[in-house]
């Protein structure tokens, strides 16, 4: 039984975890584990300067007020917490799941991934979160977080979802994306899907002997695969692939370069998260 770790907040995002999450089962008889976290910006008040002329006792009375701010604040994140927690176990057991089991936590989501990934074979989670900012296509602030620390492969979940009918593999010939193809070798999730191997890059003996060797193995497990070389930008690329050709999943390793490189030359990886409209599943 594959066992999913779904991670949801208040975004529109949870629904849409829950519906992958649903159709994962579909493909492999699955358990589901949904946390929501509360984090310490949902349970307190703004920092508030209180130096200046304010009196001592003014200063206490106006602390004491914040401490039961913050204590009502957290009531609510509670309460608010739990009813997410139940509608998504709701709309899980209605899509036919009978393992489901929610979590509710305080503190931080990546220390909360690490305490309960082991008992998981992957994660999903949402493409964007609460904070992000739709109109400027930002990514959810702890997606990069959670991907950076678990070594599980992960869903990014779309907006919405839609029926999955073929799936894009973004092969670069790397250590990350063979792993990829390895696991969607042996996973059962993307079994009887359409594949496509694309590689961006320049056309030499090299790069059609790696394309060659992970079409190879895809073919050995099963799949009917076509394979293309191309030119260019990879995620504009790869973006363009899938809007042309109409594909509904993105497959692909992530994060092969150090944080300090990235800070400086961006990241592929997220410029493809962010860009693509279609769900991401990321190997590590």
């Amino acid at each position: 039984m594959t066992r999913i770790l779904g991670l949801i907040d208040g975004s529109i995002y949870a629904g849409s975890v829950c519906d992958h999450i649903a159709w994962i089962s579909g493909k492999a008889s699955a358990s589901a584990r949904i946390i929501h976290v509360i984090g310490r910006r949902d349970v307190s008040s703004e920092p508030v300067n209180l130096s200046g002329a304010i009196g001592l006792g003014e200063r206490s009375a106006l602390l004491e007020e914040l401490a039961k701010l913050d204590e009502e604040k957290a009531k609510v994140a509670h309460k608010r917490g739990r009813l997410l927690l139940d509608e998504a176990k709701a709309r899980l057991e209605a899509a036919g799941l009978t393992e489901v089991e929610t979590k509710l936590r305080n503190g931080d989501l990546v220390d909360t991934v690490h305490e309960f990934e082991q008992q998981a074979d992957l994660i999903v989670i949402g493409k964007r979160g609460e904070g992000a900012d739709f109109a400027k296509m930002h990514l959810g602030s702890n997606l990069e977080r959670v991907v950076r620390s678990t070594h599980k492969p992960i869903v990014v979940a779309s907006r919405a979802f839609k029926p999955i009918g073929k799936f894009l593999i973004a092969y670069d010939g790397g250590t990350m994306a063979m792993k990829a193809v390895d696991q969607v070798s042996r996973s059962p999730i993307l079994a009887g899907l359409a594949c496509k191997l694309v590689m961006v890059g320049p056309e030499n003996a090299e790069a059609k002997r790696k394309l060659a060797d992970a079409e190879t193995i895809l073919r050995g497990a099963g799949y009917s695969v076509e394979s293309e070389l191309t030119h260019g930008q990879p995620d504009v690329a790869i973006r363009e692939t899938i809007e042309r050709e109409g594909f509904d999943l993105l497959v692909m390793g992530a994060y092969s370069h150090s944080r300090l490189r990235t800070r400086f030359l961006g990241s592929t990886t997220t410029e493809m998260i962010r860009s693509c409209k279609v769900p991401v599943v990321i190997f590590r």
